[in-house]
């Protein structure tokens, strides 16, 4: 008897997760205004500093591309283009996340700042001017196999492009 109250009790518990296993939310022209169908997305700049090679070039090809998965704007040439976004990488630091004992960093931050501004070209007015702000963490001793600091650092790099390009996104089609 108790093993038909607690199957009783834990089914509707089950299709009920299962159900929200096949919800899927999408923000696909949640908050974009009418009249933009299209966005052009020049080559952000870098005044980070940072000398890391071509992080300008890699940001903007992660953004376009997520524009072009997302297809809420139609990603064109600025003389076709309803609307613009501009960026610039403003600061991408490394620095200590984690020091254990002995004061020795086992774990490093990577922590990425662009600046954005989104414009209506039809009305001539901005949407948003706001920075972006996102990091990663890696490992500074044990190192997965076949990679070395090097190597784990750059996989931080583009952890951390990916999630503020992704920021960047949900910013101009859902403005968050």
């Amino acid at each position: 008897m108790n093993r038909n109250r607690i199957f009783i009790a834990i089914v509707p518990f089950m299709l009920g997760l299962l159900s929200l296993q096949s919800c899927s939310y999408s923000f696909t022209g949640a908050s974009v205004p009418s009249h933009l169908k299209s966005i052009s997305i020049p080559i952000f700049s870098d005044r980070s500093g940072s000398g890391e090679f071509d992080l300008n070039r890699r940001i903007t090809n992660q953004v376009i591309q997520k524009f072009i998965d997302d297809n809420t704007l139609r990603v064109s040439e600025r003389q076709n283009a309803d609307s613009i976004l501009e960026g610039s990488v403003i600061a991408l630091s490394d620095a200590p996340a984690v020091v254990s004992g002995g004061e020795k960093v086992t774990s490093r931050r990577m922590t990425l700042t662009v600046h954005a501004v989104y414009r209506d070209l039809i009305k001539k007015n901005t949407i948003f001017e706001k920075n972006f702000s996102n990091y990663s963490d890696y490992p500074t001793t044990i190192f997965p196999p076949g990679d070395d600091v090097t190597t784990v650092r750059k996989k931080a790099i583009d952890a951390v492009i990916e999630k503020i390009t992704e920021d960047i996104l949900l910013g101009v089609v859902s403005n968050w």
